[in-house]
């Protein structure tokens, strides 16, 4: 008995939703189409935006100068960079300074139209930026830069941009960290210079012979680390390998107006149908 009532109000409900269908099919016909209207005019009022991407490879962040120098350094600088390396080189292109150097380069506080006197223009500014520049890995340990524009020119020239700046950076965080470790080093040779010429001094006994053997041999290794530090603050080499550059794009990447349209279109019917449920609900008659 359980069962048959279950199979009734199964029936029941299916012949409403046919009896709701058939009183209000042309009612919902018409929404879908002026669904449709508004959300294609709303499509074509948002302005395309055109995508550009440059694919590059960051290289071994192995010192250049110890590869070069010392012959017993086993690892080569000319490697492709490991996971860590592609970790580092997303962080300085995702970082601050890279922001502030694309946007004062192509002033896109103006470009993205932002009134300079706004008050919160540096807040609206970032945002913008990081909607339409993005950098992530690739499947195979490369970074991918993104940049979506108004104009397809702008877009691969910052995309390429973004890419050049990348060695620029890194020389500039190698030659402050190498010119502070020289200093350390030159520092620490003059120190032990002093104190070998102290104990030349000396009276001459095996123990000091030994003992001026043993600075002089650790002397002429911090000399030698010295030199390669002098050499990498001097250094500009490439830090990556470029291996597509952005090209300007021929086709928008966004808006996608047949989704918008068709969205709009369900979303409208989706709409008519809770109203109508809530505001006109079924007769006796039609039960």
């Amino acid at each position: 008995m359980q069962e048959e009532s279950k199979g009734l109000g199964n029936n029941y409900n299916m012949d409403m939703s046919r009896r709701f269908f058939r009183r209000w099919w042309k009612v919902l016909v018409a929404a879908f189409v002026v669904g449709a209207i508004a959300s294609g005019i709303a499509a074509w009022l948002i302005k395309p935006l055109y995508k550009s991407s440059a694919v590059i490879f960051p290289t071994n962040s192995n010192r250049l100068s110890k590869a070069i120098m010392d012959y017993h350094y086993s690892l080569d600088f000319m490697d492709y960079g490991i996971e860590r390396d592609c970790e580092y080189a997303i962080q300085i292109l995702s970082s601050k300074r890279m922001q502030q150097a694309v946007c004062e380069h192509f002033n896109l506080l103006e470009h993205y139209g932002i009134p300079a006197d706004h008050p919160h223009r540096l807040f609206k500014l970032e945002e913008q930026y990081k909607s339409n520049i993005t950098v992530k890995r690739t499947e195979f340990l490369g970074v991918e830069i993104g940049v979506l524009d108004q104009d397809p020119q702008w877009a691969a020239d910052i995309a390429n941009y973004i890419a050049s700046m990348y060695d620029t950076l890194c020389h500039e965080i190698h030659h402050d960290r190498a010119l502070s470790a020289a200093e350390v080093m030159d520092g620490v040779c003059a120190s032990m210079e002093k104190e070998i010429d102290s104990l030349s001094n000396l009276p001459a006994t095996a123990w000091r012979t030994k003992l001026i053997a043993d600075k002089c041999e650790q002397l002429a290794d911090l000399q030698t680390r010295a030199t390669q530090t002098r050499v990498d603050k001097n250094l500009e080499v490439s830090y990556k390998y470029s291996v597509d550059p952005a090209i300007v794009a021929d086709k928008k990447a966004y808006p996608k107006r047949l989704l918008i349209i068709l969205g709009g279109s369900l979303g409208a019917v989706v709409v008519c149908i809770f109203t109508l449920l809530i505001f006109c609900p079924a007769k006796k008659d039609d039960e």
